[in-house]
């Protein structure tokens, strides 16, 4: 049996006890989603052999393509799409996926569906908020400052060590997927915030590399991120949706709008493929059409 196919189908074991045990849906709806992903997998299989976590966006989008072409109703494509966003979520439960391939496609009944994107007022607003002179207050805001300006994944943020700060180079070094490194440029506002935390950490004087710690003095969890950002943007009156990766996804677009190429985009996210860096060049029509006045005048 080819290596990838049994991924799949191992994968697919575990997913159908998940969906049977702790989601707790019907039988007849647990034969159906596990239909839905045999064909899936196939269709993944046989178009580019890859594993469930080397899955990329563009690829459940030529699958909806697919079933498109074969004449399914749109009821159908939902359902399946349905499915294979549940598939990926579960993946993510399991830190097999730092995010969903299936989360920005859109759904056949609707258009073009994009994340949220913050503008930078209200990244000050949200990081601003979740400052406090406590140990606490310091951490969180320079963990938000620097999952922004950074443009890290929340694995990055969490397994960030006191050895990976290279201050005076202006660098972090940021172990990614595969435990592959990048050295990532790093604000000057992220530095200010991280070398407060770090002076009110010394007085406790914890001896742990870890560089951003929970209140037990050990890593902090996804699910800690997500409710301290979460915090953070209910009390700066932000009202979007907004996880650690619309962080990511406006850092991405920002420097996109600022004249970065895809190229360097891909570089500073630790991308492995050019393609999953595209779903962040969704720049607007006024930003494309002020790009072609300045540099194909008429």
């Amino acid at each position: 049996m080819a290596e990838n196919t049994k991924k799949w189908e191992e994968t697919g074991r575990r997913y159908r006890t998940y969906i049977k045990l702790e989601k707790r849906l019907s039988a007849n709806t647990v034969e159906s989603y596990m239909r839905d992903l045999r064909q899936f997998a196939h269709f993944i299989l046989r178009m580019y052999d890859v594993a469930p976590a080397k899955v990329e966006e563009p690829m459940i989008r030529r699958y909806m393509a697919w079933l498109y072409d074969r004449g399914r109703e749109k009821t159908s494509q939902a359902r399946a799409l349905s499915g294979v966003r549940s598939f990926f979520n579960f993946l993510m439960l399991n830190d097999r996926i730092e995010s969903s391939p299936a989360e920005f496609v859109p759904a056949p009944k609707f258009g073009r569906q994009l994340p949220d994107v913050l503008t930078t007022d209200e990244i000050d607003r949200i990081v601003a908020a979740a400052d406090a002179p406590t140990t606490k207050g310091l951490r969180d805001s320079a963990m938000l400052e620097t999952l922004y300006s950074c443009g890290l994944r929340v694995s990055e943020l969490t397994s960030l060590r006191m050895q990976d700060l290279f201050f005076g180079e202006g660098y972090i070094r940021v172990t990614g997927k595969g435990d592959k490194q990048r050295l990532v440029p790093i604000s000057a506002a992220a530095r200010d915030r991280i070398q407060l935390y770090l002076e009110k950490r010394r007085a406790a004087r914890t001896g742990e590399e870890t560089l951003f710690l929970n209140n037990r003095g050990g890593r902090l969890t996804r699910v800690m991120i997500f409710t301290i950002l979460k915090e953070a943007a209910r009390r700066a009156g932000i009202d979007k949706r907004i996880s650690p990766h619309t962080f990511r996804h406006s850092f991405a677009t920002h420097l996109l709008e600022g004249g970065a190429s895809i190229r360097q985009v891909q570089e500073m996210l630790g991308h492995e493929s050019i393609l999953t860096t595209e779903i962040y060049t969704h720049l607007d029509n006024s930003r494309l059409r002020q790009t072609v006045e300045e540099h194909l005048p008429i």
